[in-house]
């Protein structure tokens, strides 16, 4: 007697498996139109098609025939959709305005050389520059005012500091309580802990940000005795407790996962439960637990409201103990504020878009190094 297979035979299953591969897949085409929106709005930003120059040559109305539709577009800031449906006397009208407008600059601009420098520049976003009023080159954002600077290399720093302050506070916590809940812990001990560590992942990101601004910094200062109240190593603490849970989870499924057989022959060997924990359960583990961390440094960097709350100042410096900005607090405090399709509104979806090609990349490296631990463990097959 043959077997039916197929919606014939049975309807239902056969919708359910197509309805769970049209999510799914609707899942991956929603990630996928996210990144494209993004990158489109970025993308002038890219190709530097964007200019905040406040003193700028102005083009007259009368030689628009002279110069090219891209020129032109350049020059008027204008995308190329939005510069195919004007007609000339549009385009005419906004050149009028750009001419009105260099009018409009006051005379102390003219003679400010920062004036002149269109700020969305790859040099200006990435290296240092000696503003006027500075007494040496300084990397500044400072997306307010009269002459704008985009300098993205504080932003960048402000993240790394607070996201690995928060690592290197919750990764041996998270993994250390993961190797006592699964080995160490008596079973009853092991019920209790193990939901409470897990339910941590409830707490709203705004209660721990509250808690941070209130309680922890004012303790921190106390026994560290810092000047900064609010800085990056209380917002690297505050998110700590916001990563340890999804790191413990995690990590604990894959130490409980090694078979039993490793830890049944290293107490017949004469292991105490400690040396079998640490030097056995650990190793076979390890592709799990660093999986573990990796997803926790993306929950770390993607954080925004507990940054925001404790420190948002945007400050150029590598101690722990001054204040910083993370480039997803810059993205949530500003892009209300940002003119859509200015200059500024550009510079955040750019920084979106590095955001997410830096946490590909890290998740790439990650999953070549677990892939090589796996190999490391288990042999080549």
């Amino acid at each position: 007697m043959g077997i039916h297979r197929g919606h014939k035979a049975r309807p239902g299953e056969w919708l359910a498996e197509k309805f769970i591969f049209l999510v799914s897949l609707s899942a991956i085409l929603m990630v996928l139109l996210i990144f494209l929106f993004v990158a489109r709005e970025a993308l002038p930003v890219f190709l530097g098609q964007t200019n905040t120059a406040l003193v700028q040559k102005p083009i007259p109305p009368v030689e628009m025939d002279k110069h090219s539709p891209a020129e032109l577009q350049a020059y008027l800031e204008l995308t190329p959709d939005q510069y195919a449906k004007m007609n000339k006397a549009t385009l005419r009208s906004l050149m009028d305005v750009k001419v009105e407008a260099q009018d409009d600059v006051p005379e102390d601009f003219r003679n400010d050389p920062d004036a002149k420098i269109n700020t969305t520049e790859w040099k200006y976003l990435v290296d240092s520059h000696k503003w006027s009023g500075y007494d040496k080159p300084e990397y500044i954002w400072q997306p307010v005012g009269q002459i704008k600077k985009f300098n993205i290399i504080p932003l960048f720093v402000g993240t790394l500091k607070i996201t690995l302050i928060g690592l290197l506070f919750a990764v041996p916590l998270a993994v250390g309580a993961a190797i006592y809940v699964s080995q160490l812990a008596r079973p009853r001990v092991r019920e209790i802990v193990k939901p409470a560590i897990e339910l941590l992942s409830g707490i709203p990101s705004v209660v721990v940000g509250v808690f941070a601004l209130l309680v922890m910094a004012t303790v921190l200062q106390s026994i560290f005795h810092y000047q900064t109240r609010l800085n990056a190593f209380v917002a690297g603490i505050a998110l700590g407790f916001a990563v340890i849970p999804v790191i413990f989870s995690i990590a604990e499924d894959a130490l409980t996962s090694v078979p039993r057989a490793y830890t049944q022959g290293a107490l017949a060997l004469g292991a105490s439960r400690w040396q079998t924990a640490w030097q056995i359960v650990l190793p076979a583990a390890l592709p799990g637990v660093f999986a573990a961390a990796v997803l926790g440094f993306g929950r770390a960097i993607g954080e925004t409201m507990i940054v925001l709350m404790v420190c948002s100042a945007s400050v150029m410096s590598w101690s722990i103990f001054d204040s910083a900005r993370s480039i997803t607090t810059t993205i949530a405090a500003e892009m209300a504020e940002a003119v859509n399709g200015g200059p500024h509104y550009r510079i955040l979806f750019m920084l979106g878009a590095l955001l997410f090609a830096a946490t590909f990349v890290s998740n790439m490296i990650g999953d070549f190094v677990i892939h090589r631990f796996k190999l490391k463990l288990e042999g080549k097959r």
